[in-house]
């Protein structure tokens, strides 16, 4: 598949004159993450969580905005052992433009377990989409967020939505917050499934009563719509308490159709997370049994078949 452009935010210059991510390296240390207190159930799925590299295998887009450090499958794959996950999605990062061949790669090691969603461009054939969906991928990934590039071409938008509308593979959309109000109208013509990213990125210190997180919300009512309650460490600082209610309101909103995920290697984070504290968050915002099961289980297993 082509390799195009790759949009994306940066932290600090490298060698080659790219800037390089501040995210953990390919060789992923355990010793420094602990495991988590809270004990997911099983078939848990982290539903949004992406691969780098091996840049030696898969080079990374030439005109991308950052270079991150390598952290290949084997890097997931550890730390969802380490972490009790049995599934999950791998989600196309930018850094890759729509070159997706590190995640298709990813899904093929265990096939039953991973999904993907893509990032394509209009050279993508129907034969393109074909070779995706057989390789596991179920939805396509647009960023609007200013700092990884802005909103996508519209044209290219739209003419790629009536490409999968009628595979049965949903849009993903990762939007800024103070985009979500202008933009609502657009997302609610949709003619097909799509999934909000990371709360919407709606800041957590400005809580639940912000016309970003309303405007969210009632994008979260429509039928269509899905939302990930992953990104607490995108919208506020360690240990995250001021994410849960934000969280927690939407999976009261949208029970079943909220998923969860680590953002593992953490793209163009302010900080380097442990992971076991963003797991530990689950039962502060879907306290029962049953509300853990449907977020961490059943929805991403609906939508995703896996």
């Amino acid at each position: 598949m082509p390799v195009a452009r790759s949009v994306a935010g940066a932290a600090q210059s490298a060698p080659d004159g790219t800037e390089r991510d501040i995210g953990m390296s390919a060789a992923l240390d355990l010793s420094k993450r602990r495991r988590p207190a809270f004990r997911l159930p099983p078939g848990a799925c982290d539903a949004h969580c992406h691969v780098f590299g091996p840049a030696a295998t898969f080079p990374y887009a030439p005109n991308r905005r950052y270079t991150p450090e390598d952290a290949p499958k084997e890097a997931l794959a550890a730390l969802h052992r380490h972490l009790g996950i049995e599934r999950a999605v791998i989600v196309q990062a930018s850094c890759h433009g729509t070159d997706n061949r590190a995640m298709l790669d990813c899904i093929a090691s265990d096939p039953q377990r991973y999904r993907g969603v893509a990032i394509v461009d209009d050279s993508f054939t129907d034969k393109d989409y074909d070779t995706l969906h057989a390789g596991g991928v179920r939805g396509v990934r647009f960023n609007f967020v200013r700092h990884l590039g802005g909103a996508p071409d519209m044209a290219v938008f739209r003419r790629v939505i009536d490409r999968i509308k009628d595979r049965g593979w949903h849009l993903v959309l990762h939007l800024d917050a103070s985009d979500i109000v202008p933009l609502s109208e657009m997302i609610r013509s949709l003619p097909l499934p799509f999934v909000i990213d990371h709360m919407g990125r709606v800041p957590a210190t400005e809580g639940i009563a912000q016309p970003a997180f309303g405007a969210l919300l009632a994008l979260v009512r429509l039928e269509r719509c899905w939302i990930k309650v992953c990104g607490s460490e995108r919208i506020s600082m360690p240990p995250y308490r001021e994410a849960v209610p934000i969280a927690a309101a939407l999976v009261e909103e949208s029970r079943d159709r909220v998923l969860w995920g680590t953002d593992f290697p953490h793209p163009n984070s302010t900080h380097d997370p442990d992971e076991a504290d963003l797991v530990d968050l689950v039962p502060q915002f879907a306290p029962d049994a049953a509300a853990q099961q449907r977020v961490l289980v059943d929805n991403p297993a609906r939508l995703y078949g896996c």
